[in-house]
């Protein structure tokens, strides 16, 4: 299942802020359906910043604001930050 879930996370699209939420929102939901606990969501999520970190192009004003704050958070902060963006991804929902 950890496999499933880092090859999704492959698939977030980052090329908007709205393709972001989306496509995030979407695997989240995929997870959740695979029977991902939400500690092991949170998990992924701190996996996801950290690709994201290294992966990402800040091309856009989102993308460089979530790098930044990954960049500067602590481990803790990090963790805080994957649960905010696994909550903005189920806003609307």
């Amino acid at each position: 299942m950890e496999n499933q879930v880092k090859q999704m996370l492959n698939q977030v699209d980052a090329s908007s802020w709205e393709s972001w939420k989306e496509s995030l929102s979407s695997l989240v939901n995929q997870a959740q359906k695979l029977g991902v606990s939400q500690s092991m969501l949170e998990e992924f999520a701190t996996e996801f910043g950290d690709f994201l970190d290294a992966n990402i192009n800040p091309d856009i004003p989102e993308n460089k604001a979530m790098k930044e704050l990954w960049e500067v958070a602590d481990k803790s902060e990090q963790k805080t930050l994957a649960r905010l963006m696994i909550k903005l991804s189920n806003q609307g929902q």
